[in-house]
Order: structure tokens, then C-alpha cells, then sequence
């Protein structure tokens, strides 16, 4: 359903079950799981699908096996279930990720766990080999016995630097294990959506929380500065750190979020690049911090931090983070030198932690919890607000979610999203031969070229075909155009995503829609190019074009330090 329709049905009917406010991961999978129940459920935010929170993650599907150390097992197990699911129901966009722990010491960390568990320890000692070795085995043991990915091993000193020449050859070993690589966290996120209106959800970007009385909540269209009202039975608070000023918003006082700013640096490196492989290198730094460098695409993402921040709206990637992340590669590749020509995009966001008196962040339980406001107060419904969480669990969340959801309505649960396919993850082809031939049914479908159709599959799995049949029947209109200033991105397909994907903006598509922002590949001639093709679709005018083009500029400089 197209935002205008959405918006109409609103005014035509305020009465709704469920309203969720907020569409980062929790918010999204919340939707995705209740609309598939039959629920008349309406997402909102205040900007964009995935635009806070969740647009600033590590890219990691993990298990957190460093949980294991706070005592967190049932949360490692699930992480680690959900972890595998994810592998399985969006195989286009998330897959097992060898990760790779450089070792310094034989034996160290024996006494951390009880020491933090008496609160006598706020630093770790270094984590030894022994110590991992036993992490990793229980690590495996959640797997379970369907294998979605390898055991661990570990390699000593000669054989490590055999694999990897450029690490630093004071190791005493490395550990071997596998979590998961999302590629693109934000698409995920956007197709999760789509598939929440295909069972029936209704889901609005730039809509905010104006105030709330009675049984009532006003909302206000960003785009339009037009007021709207819902009466709904249940409020899901999603909003992720922005969780107690929503709750302000709905005239209820709250304390639930203590978050935790997160950095990253994205670098053009072909050094580090080459070094690390195909591998993550997941370690613990000089100061304790466990970071990490990870491939994405050609790119390095290098990450990340863990500072206590009030105002989420401020989190950006200071001088100081950079300083950091650009001296702490050192640790384990003591011979590449990195430094800030090198970076092309860096991104902040804030954990949505709970409150909480832990001596250092990393204390912080990272599991998740719902924490309820009952009717009452001025309102005539419950606000269910989704403290914590992770991009991992997102879907156990929402389905924990839905099922208390689900018993306040006085319905039951009608499916399990278990082993629910996510959006272009449908009946995807997961080897080489399936892939050959899949591409080879679409070019006899749509007589696009091969590398087109290979190109659309890899980016956005199985939707590769509504696509290509959307642009082979405009090709006389251009749709199989290349851009000029990114020739791998064709005119058609960015109409198809505007007119798809609930597109508003310009920095929709660069940061959201597509990964350009992310690997820093755009210009300003391609920002220009992409307003006018854009525009196009979506109606906007030349001074429209330029405001908009000025605002991604403005945005892309400011708070990813990029240069345009």
C-alpha cells in the first residue's frame, strides 16, 4: 500500500489494535510478526524504516560469545539459535562469517567471570587460550547438532602467520570460530517491512507522536505537517534509545534506557583489506575494549566503541573515537598503517540499553526485556516499550512480543516465524549451479542481460525478478540505463526501489535502499544524477531536487564525514 493510501485509511478509520512506535529492527520484526497473525497493526517513525539504531550496527548475526564471561548464557544460546536462522531465512544478505581471535597469552582470564560476577572486577584481565578454547567449546555446543556453521580450531603461532603473514607475530595462537556477516543491515530491515504489508500491515516513515489523551494518540505527517489520530488497543514502543522521550510524548514519565554510543569507521584500504581476507578479526585492544575489523565488500569496517551518551540525536563519531580506531589496528597488524585519508564513511548510534548503575558499559546486560506502562494515567491502553536487544535476536524478540501482545488482544498465534523466509530470501538459490540457472530462467523470462540479472540477485535476492520484470518492460522508456556516475545501478532499478519502497528522500536510497552511502562511493555529480531520476518518480520539482540534494549533502558531511 502506497504512503498516501496508508495515510487516507487512517483518516477514513482511526481504530486500530496495534500501534508501534519506532521502526528500527525491534519495531520492524515486532510488525512483520504480528501482521502475520491476522493483527491490524500500524508501524511508524518519526524518519526513516531503520534510520537510528539499527543503521549503526556492527553488521554482525553473533552469538556473543564475550556475554558467556557476564554470565548470560540463555541469551548466548539464543543469540546463537537465532543466529543460524537468520543464515537460513536470509540467506541474500546474511551468511557464516569465519572470525578470527589473535591470542597473546596461553593462560589468563581464569578468574574474570567470578571476579565481575562479585563486582570485584570492573577490567578484565587478558583473555588467554585455555579460557577461550572453553568459551568457544560451549560456543559450538549451542549450535547444535544441524551444523549451520563449522566448529572452531585453533592454529599456534607459525601456522597463523602462514595464513595471515601480516599479523602480529607476538601471538601465541589464534582461535578460529563462525558467526554471521549481515551485508546490508538497512535492506534487511526495509524488506522486513515489505513483507509485514504483504500479510496485511500498514507501515508510515516520517510520521511522529504529537501527544496522547483518552484512548487516543495524535500523530502528525512529517512530510505534510498534517495531524492524524489512531485509537489503539495496545502502544509497542520501539523506539529504541528514544524510548522515554516516545513515552514523554504519550505523557508518561519513564527511565527504562541507559544507552550506549557504538562508532565505526569505514575505510578504502586494500592493505588491511588483503590482510584480513574474508575473515573478521575480533579482539580485545590494549585498554580492554574488544573491537573489531571486518571485511565489507572492498571496504574495512572497523569498530567499535562503548560510551555512555544521554542525548541519542548527538551521537556522531568524534575526533577521539577516530584517534582510536585508527591506532588500534596496530594491535594485531603492527606492519599497515592507517590513517584518516583513508576513511570514507563513519556512522554513530546508540545501543538501547537498560538503566543502569554497571561500573563500566560493558557490564551492561545486552539481553532484552519489555517493560510495561498499564492503562491508566490519562490513557486507556497499555505502552509495551522493547528495552535492549540486538540485531541478532530481533526476530525471538518480536515473537515474545507478539505472544504478550497476542494475549491481551485474546488471540491466538496462528503461524511461527521460525523458519519464515525474509523478503528476497524466498526460495533463494543457494549454490553456484542453482544460482546459473536461476539467472538463466529470468533471462529467458525478461531477455535481460545475465550479468544484469546476476547483479540484481546478488543485491537483492529473489525480488531480483519482480525487478527485472519491471525493468524489462520499460526498457524503451530507459530503464535499463546505467547511471552515469555508478554505471552497476541502472535508472530503472532506482525508479522500482522509489516507487516500491516507500522512498521520501534522497539519503532514503544512499543510506537505506542501497549501500553507496555505506561504502562511501558516492559524488556529488551521482547525487545530482540520482535527485533527477528520483525526482522523477516521485514528482519532486528543481527547487525540490535542490533542497534535497543540499539536505543529503548536508547530512552525508556532517555526520558521516564524508567530502562532496
Amino acid at each position: 500500500m502506497q504512503r498516501a493510501e496508508i495515510l487516507n485509511s487512517i483518516t477514513e478509520k482511526s481504530d486500530v489494535s496495534v500501534l508501534i512506535i519506532g521502526a528500527g529492527i525491534n519495531g520492524v520484526g515486532a510488525f512483520r510478526d504480528l501482521a502475520l497473525q491476522g493483527v491490524d497493526v500500524l508501524l511508524i517513525d518519526r524518519s526513516d524504516f531503520c534510520s537510528g539504531a539499527s543503521a549503526a550496527s556492527s553488521h554482525m548475526a553473533h552469538g556473543g560469545i564475550r556475554y558467556l564471561e557476564n554470565g548470560e548464557f540463555r541469551l548466548v544460546r539464543e543469540a546463537v539459535e537465532e543466529r543460524n536462522r537468520l543464515i537460513q531465512n536470509a540467506p541474500h544478505y546474511v551468511s557464516p562469517l569465519p572470525t578470527v581471535i589473535p591470542i597473546f597469552k596461553w593462560f589468563s582470564g581464569f578468574l574474570n567471570a567470578p571476579l565481575k560476577f562479585l563486582g570485584l572486577l570492573d577490567r578484565p584481565s587478558e583473555r588467554g587460550a585455555a579460557i577461550i578454547k572453553m568459551g568457544l567449546i560451549m560456543y559450538d555446543a549451542y549450535t547444535g547438532a544441524e551444523r549451520t556453521v563449522p566448529r572452531h580450531e585453533f592454529l599456534r603461532r607459525e601456522a597463523a602467520l602462514a595464513r595471515y603473514p601480516q599479523l602480529n607475530p607476538e601471538i601465541v595462537s589464534i582461535a578460529e570460530y563462525y558467526d554471521g556477516l549481515i551485508r546490508a543491515p538497512e535492506r534487511l530491515c526495509v524488506e522486513l517491512v515489505a513483507d509485514g504489508e504483504a500479510a496485511g500491515g500498514r507501515a508510515l516513515n516520517y510520521v511522529s507522536v504529537t501527544g496522547a489523551a483518552g484512548g487516543q494518540v495524535r500523530l502528525q505527517d512529517e512530510m505534510s505537517g498534517e495531524s492524524l489520530t489512531v485509537q489503539p488497543q495496545v502502544v509497542i514502543n520501539a523506539a529504541g534509545p528514544w524510548i522515554d522521550f516516545a513515552n514523554q510524548a504519550l505523557g508518561q514519565t519513564t527511565q527504562f534506557i541507559g544507552g550506549t554510543k557504538g562508532s565505526h569507521l569505514v575505510l578504502d584500504h586494500p592493505e588491511l583489506r588483503q590482510a584480513i581476507g574474508e575473515h573478521e578479526f575480533f579482539f580485545e585492544n590494549n585498554d580492554g575494549r574488544i573491537v573489531l575489523i571486518c571485511p565489507l565488500s572492498q571496504r574495512v569496517l572497523v569498530g567499535t566503541s562503548d560510551i555512555r551518551i544521554t542525548d541519542p540525536d548527538e551521537a556522531v563519531c568524534t575526533e577521539e573515537e577516530i584517534d582510536y580506531f585508527l591506532g588500534m589496528t596496530a594491535r594485531v597488524f603492527p606492519g599497515i598503517k592507517v590513517d584518516r585519508s583513508q576513511i570514507v564513511f563513519t556512522f554513530s548510534g546508540v545501543r538501547p540499553l537498560p538503566a543502569a548503575d554497571a561500573k563500566t558499559t560493558g557490564q551492561i546486560s545486552r539481553d532484552h526485556s519489555i517493560e510495561t506502562v498499564e492503562a491508566g494515567n490519562g490513557l486507556d491502553f497499555p505502552i509495551l516499550s522493547l528495552v535492549g536487544g540486538k540485531w541478532t535476536t530481533f526476530r525471538a524478540f518480536a515473537e515474545q512480543t507478539s505472544d504478550q501482545v497476542l494475549q491481551r488482544l485474546g488471540q491466538a498465534r496462528q503461524s511461527s516465524t521460525r523458519n519464515t523466509a525474509i523478503g528476497g530470501g524466498k526460495e533463494y538459490p543457494r549454490t553456484e549451479a542453482e544460482q546459473r540457472a536461476w539467472i538463466e530462467a529470468q533471462h529467458n523470462a525478461t531477455g535481460l542481460p545475465r550479468e544484469m540479472i546476476a547483479t540484481l540477485l546478488q543485491r537483492y535476492g529473489t525480488l531480483a525478478a519482480p525487478m527485472s520484470a519491471a525493468l524489462a518492460a520499460k526498457q524503451e522508456q530507459g530503464a535499463t540505463m546505467p547511471l552515469q556516475h555508478q554505471p552497476d545501478y541502472w535508472r530503472g532499478e532506482v525508479a522500482y526501489l522509489a516507487q516500491m519502497e516507500k522512498i521520501v528522500h534522497l539519503d532514503d536510497f544512499i543510506l537505506r535502499r542501497s549501500s553507496l552511502g555505506m561504502l562511501g562511493l558516492v559524488t556529488r555529480p551521482l547525487l545530482e544524477e540520482l535527485a533527477t531520476v528520483l525526482g522523477d518518480v516521485l514528482g519532486w520539482s528543481a527547487a525540490e531536487q535542490q533542497a534535497e540534494l543540499a539536505r543529503t549533502v548536508a547530512l552525508l558531511t556532517r555526520r558521516h564525514r564524508m567530502q562532496l
